[in-house]
């Protein structure tokens, strides 16, 4: 299978189709142009040694030297395979509040966009440690298995929105569970669960979740989204409200979450506007005992840039070396 490693550059193709319109209306100009000295027919008579031919095959050459040498700037890459790699660290369940009142714009741009944006960054400082995504609301789902694949996980990440679970609430005992039955059957010692949420309206028990999974040998790290003062939930262009009309405001519930946190022999910390609160957690991470994991991977890319290369210079040098006047030679006299 063919991949590019440089997509964003196989937009310039789309200039070829322009090329080749604007030579056409270049040579519509020029016989404009000719026709004012007098009769087409005797003008060229006048210019036996123009060829109008020649110079739509030089546009053709040249579009074709151009599209290699796109596919060439692209990096087009073949070859590649499975192969077993070893690595050592920890695995890392984070479980995402996706509920309305993650809309609440006490961070900038709000509590949601503001979380994905920390744990994007925080996957940047990521090497061998493996990362899963838990979405909830009220129910849980696994958004992205535990894996190693970075780039995957802020794919998914640009992907979720409070409409990823349809049913409204925060059930984190529910998305506590979720994320211990996401571990690899390889873990054993370093397993983190990281629980991202406001903790307000909580339907289930979280702290027996998190107590189960101390238990298993799992931590649960809780952050707290949002102020005790609480802020309005802007939704369609209005704040949200209630049954009976009232602006619905929602609070931050850090009772809740430090007893979760401490029920999973992990810590809360409150985010902030700066620093999210993933650094100390993830230091504390780095403290744990490494596990040997076996993953299987795709690599060895073999690159064939300099094969579109060779052909973009054979075509540009074609298309040099063709002029726009008749050749004087024939083939057959």
């Amino acid at each position: 299978m063919l991949f590019f490693a440089n997509q964003e550059y196989l937009l310039l193709i789309l200039l070829i189709p322009l090329i080749l319109i604007a030579h056409g209306i270049g040579g519509y100009l020029r016989r404009l142009r000719i026709r004012k000295f007098g009769d087409q027919v005797l003008v060229r008579e006048l210019m036996p040694s123009w060829s109008p031919a020649k110079g739509w095959v030089r546009t053709i050459l040249f579009c074709t030297a151009f599209f290699f040498f796109v596919i060439g700037i692209a990096r087009p890459q073949i070859g590649a395979k499975l192969s077993e790699r070893k690595t050592r660290g920890a695995e890392i369940m984070i479980c995402l509040d996706v509920s309305n009142s993650m809309l609440a714009e006490d961070y900038s741009p709000n509590r949601l966009e503001r979380a994905k944006l920390a744990i994007t960054r925080i996957t940047d400082r990521l090497k061998d440690d493996r990362i899963g995504l838990i979405v909830f609301a009220g129910s849980s789902f696994v958004q992205l298995p535990i894996t190693t694949d970075y780039v995957s996980a802020k794919m998914f990440m640009n992907n979720i929105d409070t409409g990823s679970v349809p049913i409204q609430g925060t059930a984190m005992g529910d998305a506590i569970s979720t994320a211990l039955r996401g571990f690899s059957a390889q873990s054993e010692k370093s397993r983190v669960i990281i629980v991202i949420t406001d903790g307000e309206n909580h339907e289930d028990d979280p702290v027996a979740a998190a107590r189960q999974a101390a238990e298993e040998g799992v931590k649960v790290y809780t952050i707290g989204v949002g102020s005790g003062e609480g802020q309005p939930i802007p939704m369609d262009g209005a704040l949200l409200k209630d049954k009976n009309g009232d602006i619905v405001v929602t609070r931050l519930d850090e009772e809740t979450l430090r007893k979760v946190a401490a029920a999973g022999g992990g810590a809360y910390v409150h985010a902030g506007n700066e620093e999210f609160g993933l650094n100390p957690i993830i230091s504390d991470i780095r403290r744990l005992e490494d596990e040997e994991f076996q993953s299987t991977v795709f690599e060895e890319y073999d690159e064939q840039f300099m094969y579109f290369f060779a052909a973009a210079l054979f075509f540009f040098t074609i298309e040099t070396l063709i002029g726009e006047r008749k050749s004087k030679r024939h083939l057959f006299d």
